[in-house]
C-alpha cells in the first residue's frame, strides 16, 4: 500500500517546511451511500482509511468522498489569521503537530494520486494554506496547488498562481508570487520564489519594499533575491533603485535588513539640497562587528564643500558601555582658511565591581567655528566650552570617593584660558545617625590646577586642599521639616606667582601661600498646610512657608584667585542655597534671613495645576558680612516662580526678579504656550537690565561684545501637524535691544509609510565683524533653503529627523509641574 506523508500538506505549502519527511499509511475509504451529500471530517495526523471500490474513483464520475477539516475555534474569529504575525507553536518535531483539511470534494486514483478540490483550506499550528486545487502526484512524490493559492506560516504571506512542493528534496518553487512579511515592513513580487530549509527563500526577477499594497513610490528590483527570515536580511544581486517604477542607481550587490537584528551592509541613503552647502547625498555603512560592538560610516558629499566621512564605533564591554565618534571634512571648499576640519569624541560610561564606576567625555575639534559649519553631536558644549573629563569612582556605605581629570577647550577666540583639574581627588565620608537626630558629614578635595594662559594674567599652577566637616540636626514630620546644620570650611592654597604680572587688579593681592578657616552656619524650616478652595471647587491649595537663617563670617578673600568659581544663578530657590558662588574659591559672607512661601493647587485627581512661589532676603549687617554696597537697602530683590496648566492645553511659566531699592526689574523671563490637538504655538521672553550684569559678572566677561544695554530678547515658536502625513514648524527670534533679528526657521515635512520629504528655510546670525552695536559693518547673516528626501522601512527610520537646520535658540517646553 502507497505510502503517503502525514503532514504532506503543510509541509509543501506553508513556507517554513520546518517538518521532516515522516509518512503515515494514508488511503481514502468511500462513503457509504446513506453519507453522500454530506460532509465528514478528517485529521490527516493519524487517519488511515482505504479505498474499497476504486472503480468508482478511477471514473471519476462522482467524488468519492466530501472531506471537511475539523473547525477550530479561531474560525469563528472576525479576522484573518493568514495575515497576523504569529508566534509559531513550540514543538521538538513539529510533525508531532496534527493537520487538518477541510474541502468540498476529494477524488484520487489509488497509487497515482489524489486531488482536494473546491476551497481547500490547511492548517498546522501556525500554518495555513488556501487553495482552489491542491493535487499529490504518489509517483513523483510532489504536490501541486493551483488557483489563488495563498500561504502563511506567521511569518511571510505568499499569494501565487501555483505551488509546487518536492518531498523528497524538501523544496517549494511558487510562480508568479507576491509576497509580505508578516513581522517585519515588507513585501514584494518574483516571477519564481524557490523556497529552501527553513525560514529561506529565493525570488527570480523579484523586487522587496517596505511601502503598503498599491504605493509603489520606491522599490529594489533585483535579478536574484535572497530572504533570511531568521537571519533578519535581504541579499540581491544586481539591484535598481526604482521610484515609481523609473530605475534611479544600479548596484551590483546590496544587503538590506528586513528586522531588528544587526547586519552588516548600507543602511539607507538620504538626499538634499540647500543653498549653502549645494547638493548633499549621505550614504550610511552599518558594521556589525561583533556582538558587543558596532561600527557605522556615513559618507556624505556636499557638491559646495567636498566629501566629510562620519564614524560612530560603540562597544559595550564588562567595564561598561562606550562610543567613539569623529568627523573629517577634507580641505572644505566653503571656508578655505579653516583647512581641514575634523571633531572627535569619546564617551564610556561603567559600573564594575558594584562599587567602582568609570565615566569619560572627551571631545575636541579642529577650530572654534566647527559647530557653527558643521552638523555635528561630538561632546558636550556649555558657556562656549568643550568639555574633557575623565572620573574614577569608588562607593561604599559610608565613603564616596573619586579621582577626576578636566579639560576644556574653547570655542571662542578669547586669550583668556581656563584652568583644567589634573587631577581632582575627592573624597566624602557621610553618616547618617550618628545620634539620634543627629548627622555627620564631611567633604573633602585635593585639586591641582593648570593653564596654558600666557598673558601672565594669572597663576600659572595652583594647589588647593579643602576639608568641610559638618554637623546636621534634621527635624522631620507630615507637617513640617526643621534643619541646622553646622560646617567648617577650611581651605590652603599654593599659587604659583612666577612671571605674574602683580600690577593687575586681579593679582596685586595674592599671596603664593594662603590658609583660610570660615564656619558656616544654617538653620531652616518650612511648614506643610493644606485646605480646600472655596473658589475653585474641587481644588485643594496647599501653603508652604519657609524661613532660613544663614550666617558666615566675612573674610577678606583678595589673596586668593577664582579657579573654578563662577557665579550661580538667581531665582527663588536660590534664596535658600548656602553659597552664593560654585567651587570654594570665594566663600561669600552672609548674616542673613531668607523668608518664601509656595502654594499650590490641586485638582480632585491631585493633579498640580498651578504654583507660585515668591521670597526675599533681608540683609541683618551689610557693613561687615555682605558684599553689597553699604548704600544699598537691606533687603534684596524679590524673587518670584510660578507654573500654570489649564486643562493640559495652556502652559505658562514665568520668574522675575525686582529690586524695590532701585524700582526695576534687574531679571526676568516667561514662557507661555498653547497646545490644541496636533497643534501648539509658544512665545518666549527673557530679560536683564545692563546694570545686573555689570554687578554680577562684569569683572568676568567682556559684556560690550554681547549688548550694549542689557538683554531683551522675544522668540515665537509653532508646530502643526497638518494631516496624518503633513507637519509644519516654524521658529523667530528678536533681539530688541540691538533691534536686530537672531535667527529664523520654518519647514514642512511630508513622511508616508516609506518615505519621507522635508523642505527647511533657516536665517541665521553668523557673525559681527564691527562688534556688537556697530552699524558699520554690522552682523552677517546666513540664509540656507535645504530640500531632503529619504526613505522608511524594515524597522528603521534612518533619515527621517531632517534636523532643525542648525538653529541654536530651538523649542523649548514650558517647566512640567510635579504630576
Amino acid at each position: 500500500m502507497s505510502k503517503f506523508p502525514r503532514t504532506w500538506l503543510a509541509l509543501s505549502i506553508t513556507t517554513a517546511l520546518c517538518v521532516t519527511n515522516a509518512q503515515a499509511e494514508t488511503s481514502v475509504q468511500e462513503n457509504s451511500q446513506e453519507d453522500q451529500g454530506s460532509l465528514s471530517q478528517v485529521d490527516l495526523s493519524d487517519s488511515q482509511t482505504e479505498l474499497t471500490d476504486s472503480s468508482t474513483a478511477q471514473q471519476n464520475a462522482e467524488p468519492a468522498a466530501e472531506l471537511t477539516a475539523i473547525v477550530s475555534a479561531a474560525e469563528d474569529q472576525t479576522f484573518d489569521l493568514t495575515s497576523q504575525c504569529l508566534i509559531p507553536e513550540k514543538s521538538e518535531e513539529d510533525e508531532e503537530l496534527p493537520t487538518h483539511v477541510e474541502a468540498d470534494s476529494l477524488d484520487g486514483i489509488n497509487g497515482k494520486e489524489a486531488t482536494y478540490r473546491g476551497n481547500v483550506k490547511v492548517t498546522q499550528g501556525t500554518k495555513r494554506v488556501n487553495a482552489d486545487t491542491v493535487t499529490l502526484y504518489q509517483a513523483e512524490n510532489t504536490i501541486v496547488a493551483r488557483g489563488n493559492v495563498e500561504m502563511s506560516d506567521g511569518q511571510i504571506k505568499t499569494v501565487s498562481e501555483t505551488a509546487t512542493s518536492n518531498l523528497d528534496t524538501d523544496v517549494t518553487t511558487l510562480e508568479m508570487a507576491n509576497y509580505n512579511l508578516l513581522c517585519q515592513n515588507g513585501r514584494g513580487d518574483a516571477k519564481v520564489i524557490r523556497v529552501e530549509g527553513k525560514l529561506y527563500y529565493e525570488l527570480e526577477d523579484g523586487s522587496i519594499t517596505s511601502c503598503p499594497e498599491d504605493d509603489n513610490s520606491w522599490r529594489l528590483v533585483s535579478s536574484s533575491i535572497q530572504i533570511d527570515q531568521e537571519a533578519e536580511e535581504a541579499t540581491l544581486y544586481n539591484p535598481r533603485f526604482e521610484i515609481q517604477n523609473v530605475p534611479v542607481f544600479y548596484l551590483p550587490w546590496l544587503t538590506v535588513p528586513i528586522g531588528d537584528t544587526r547586519k552588516t551592509g548600507f543602511l539607507y541613503p538620504t538626499v538634499a539640497y540647500g543653498t549653502s552647502d549645494g547638493f548633499e547625498l549621505e550614504v550610511p555603512v552599518y558594521w556589525n562587528l561583533a556582538p558587543n560592538y558596532d561600527l557605522e560610516t556615513t559618507f556624505k558629499y556636499m557638491s559646495e564643500r567636498g566629501l566629510q566621512t562620519d564614524g560612530k564605533f560603540r562597544y559595550l564591554s564588562g567595564w561598561g558601555r562606550g562610543q567613539i565618534e569623529g568627523q573629517f571634512l577634507a580641505d572644505d571648499q566653503k571656508y578655505p582658511e579653516e583647512g581641514d576640519r575634523w571633531g572627535v569624541g569619546y564617551t564610556h560610561y561603567g559600573v564594575f565591581d558594584r562599587n567602582w564606576k568609570l565615566e569619560v567625555d572627551y571631545a575636541k575639534v579642529s577650530d572654534i567655528y566647527f559647530f557653527r559649519d558643521v552638523s555635528s553631536s561630538i561632546g558636550e558644549r556649555e558657556d562656549g566650552q568643550l568639555l574633557q573629563q575623565g572620573k574614577v569612582s569608588y562607593r561604599s556605605d559610608h565613603w564616596d570617593t573619586s579621582l577626576l581629570l578636566r579639560d576644556f577647550q574653547l570655542l571662542s577666540d578669547t586669550t583668556d584660558l581656563p584652568y583644567r583639574m589634573v587631577p581632582q581627588l575627592s573624597a566624602k565620608y557621610f553618616y547618617p545617625d550618628l545620634l539620634p537626630y543627629l548627622d555627620f558629614d564631611m567633604v573633602s578635595h585635593a585639586t591641582h590646577f593648570d593653564t596654558d594662559d600666557e598673558r601672565n594674567a594669572k597663576p600659572s599652577q595652583a594647589t588647593r586642599l579643602h576639608i568641610e566637616p559638618g554637623l546636621t540636626i534634621p527635624l522631620h514630620t507630615t507637617w513640617g521639616s526643621w534643619e541646622t546644620e553646622g560646617r567648617v570650611l577650611g581651605t590652603y592654597y599654593h599659587q604659583n606667582l612666577d612671571g605674574l604680572d602683580l600690577s593687575l587688579e586681579d593679582t596685586r593681592n595674592l599671596d603664593s601661600n594662603v590658609a583660610r578657616i570660615i564656619p558656616e552656619f544654617r538653620s531652616t524650616g518650612t511648614l506643610y498646610l493644606e485646605r480646600g478652595t472655596s473658589f475653585f471647587d474641587g481644588y485643594t491649595q496647599t501653603l508652604e512657608p519657609k524661613v532660613q537663617y544663614l550666617y558666615v563670617p566675612y573674610e577678606d578673600q583678595s589673596n586668593i584667585y577664582d579657579y573654578d568659581t563662577t557665579l550661580m544663578q538667581t531665582d527663588y530657590y536660590g534664596l535658600f542655597r548656602t553659597r552664593k558662588y560654585s567651587g570654594v574659591d570665594k566663600i561669600a559672607a552672609a548674616n542673613q534671613i531668607s523668608y518664601g512661601a509656595t502654594t499650590r493647587f490641586y485638582d480632585s485627581n491631585y493633579r498640580e495645576r498651578m504654583n507660585l512661589a515668591f521670597g526675599q532676603i533681608y540683609y541683618l549687617n551689610t557693613d561687615d558680612t555682605s558684599e553689597t554696597d553699604p548704600a544699598d537697602s537691606n533687603y534684596s530683590a524679590w524673587a518670584i516662580e510660578s507654573d500654570f496648566n489649564f486643562n493640559d492645553y495652556l502652559f505658562y511659566h514665568g520668574g522675575i526678579q525686582y529690586d524695590i531699592s532701585d524700582a526695576e526689574v534687574q531679571l526676568a523671563n516667561s514662557t507661555i504656550e498653547y497646545r490644541q490637538g496636533p497643534g501648539y504655538i509658544q512665545t518666549n521672553y527673557r530679560y536683564v537690565t545692563r546694570s545686573y550684569l555689570d554687578k554680577t559678572v562684569g569683572n568676568s566677561i567682556n559684556l560690550d561684545s554681547i549688548t550694549t544695554d542689557g538683554i531683551s530678547q522675544i522668540g515665537l515658536l509653532g508646530g502643526y501637524k497638518l494631516s496624518r502625513n503633513w507637519n509644519f514648524n516654524a521658529q523667530y527670534f528678536y533681539d530688541t535691544t540691538e533691534d536686530i533679528m537672531l535667527e529664523a526657521l520654518a519647514r514642512v515635512t511630508y513622511t508616508s509609510d516609506c518615505w519621507y520629504v522635508g523642505i527647511t528655510y533657516t536665517d541665521q546670525l553668523r557673525s559681527w565683524p564691527g562688534g556688537v552695536g556697530t552699524p558699520n559693518p554690522g552682523p552677517e547673516y546666513e540664509e540656507n533653503i535645504s530640500f531632503n528626501i529619504g526613505i522608511i522601512g524594515f524597522g528603521t527610520n534612518f533619515g527621517t529627523d531632517v534636523g532643525d537646520g542648525g538653529n541654536a535658540l530651538g523649542y523649548g517646553r514650558p517647566f512640567y509641574l510635579n504630576n
